[in-house]
């Protein structure tokens, strides 16, 4: 069973910076087709924060738009979230979830989701 790795979490004082990541290990076995990052907040609704398919095409909640970019590095598996200009708002545990395929078989897709980082903004 391939597990989703995160990292990049913590936390970041306002108006600063963190990068997180998601990768999905076995390079030769697995390929990336989609990334969503999602948060959650205490007592809050889970937000879909930000989009990346394999097209490039990404799609960013209105909430974070300008403020953080996610991109895709193939050759890794890996996609990443930088995360800019943080405000209170954006604390909340970030959770990845990923639309994979089989390099062999890349028709046949599924979504693994990650365990969750946390990322705390301080004022």
């Amino acid at each position: 069973q391939v597990e989703l790795m995160e990292s990049g979490g913590g936390l970041a004082q306002f108006g600063g910076s963190l990068r997180l990541s998601c990768k999905v290990p076995g390079t030769t076995r697995y390929r990336i087709h989609r990334v969503d990052w999602y948060r959650q907040a205490p007592g809050k609704q889970r937000e879909l924060v930000a989009s990346i398919s394999t097209s490039d095409t990404a799609n960013y909640a209105a909430s974070v738009k300008g403020r953080f970019t996610i991109s895709m590095v193939d050759a890794e598996n890996t996609a990443y979230l930088q995360m800019n200009r943080l405000n209170s708002g954006d604390t909340a545990v970030y959770t990845c979830n990923a639309r994979i395929a089989y390099q062999i078989r890349p028709w046949d897709e599924f979504d693994i989701w990650g365990r969750g980082t946390q990322v705390t903004v301080s004022s």
